[in-house]
């Protein structure tokens, strides 16, 4: 009896080893997901002061929290989407309401400063912004008199911006921008950059585009209302962080006739 007991018992045991061996190994797996996307560029360098959880079961992954803008609402939600291994995203993220008239400006710079933050050929770093009844003003120190222009132009194309005063100062000795590897980005961060970047521009915002992003090169697919909007989505993704090369594949929508 004692060792039928002995053998029942270590049969046992092993059953019930092996019976949690499949959610150990799930939960490892989800903890990898949530792991990946916490340590993507977008998550270190957008979303690092929001208040977001991420949790992840069976490939799922849930987004719960605050964000200042509802750019970094797509941010989160684009970068967690493309990360290997997930499934689909269930985002849950909300944004302070920027509709609020005593917070409106705050949201504008907010929007502002982050989307300068996006473009590798402005001095983001170096640019303060500031808004008063949609008027933006922009100060700091610009290398060359195009970069201020194009900081002028990015900030303009804002959603909520009425107007932009740009006072920034041209360096005495402007540099020649370096052309170097720098911070390898990873895929899913740029695709969530670009996604979020055309949401953001009032003259992109209403554009459904497909993107796809492979060790930085970016093909792009959708509908472009004509050759000038399909040109400007171009200009806006080439001068994203991360991106090497842009096919864009976007068509032409056909002029509908009577």
């Amino acid at each position: 009896m004692n060792k039928n007991f002995k053998c029942l018992f270590g049969f046992s045991a092993a059953v019930a080893i092996c019976l949690s061996c499949t959610p150990v190994f799930a939960t490892e797996a989800d903890d990898l997901i949530v792991a990946s996307i916490e340590r993507t560029y977008v998550f270190k360098t957008f979303l690092s002061d929001e208040a977001i959880s991420t949790e992840a079961k069976d490939g799922v992954v849930t987004l719960t929290g605050t964000v200042a803008v509802d750019s970094q609402r797509v941010l989160a939600q684009e970068t967690a989407g493309n990360t290997p291994g997930v499934s689909s995203v269930d985002n849950k993220l909300v944004t302070v309401a920027e509709a609020a008239a005593d917070k409106a400006d705050y949201w504008i710079r907010k929007k502002v400063k982050l989307n300068l933050y996006f473009h590798r050929h402005v001095n983001a770093g170096k640019t303060v912004v500031s808004v008063r009844d949609g008027v933006v003003t922009l100060r700091g120190e610009a290398i060359s008199a195009a970069q201020k222009d194009l900081t002028t132009e990015y900030a303009m194309d804002i959603n909520g911006v009425t107007d932009v005063k740009n006072l920034m100062t041209i360096a005495d000795a402007p540099k020649v921008e370096e052309r170097t590897l720098g911070e390898k980005i990873d895929d899913a961060s740029v695709v969530a950059q670009i996604k979020a970047a055309l949401l953001a521009h009032r003259s992109t915002s209403a554009l459904t585009t497909k993107v796809e992003a492979r060790e930085g090169a970016i093909t792009l697919t959708g509908i472009a209302s004509n050759e000038a909007e399909k040109t400007l989505v171009t200009k806006l993704v080439t001068g994203i962080q991360g991106v090497t090369v842009v096919n864009n594949a976007m068509t032409i929508q056909e002029p509908l006739t009577k």
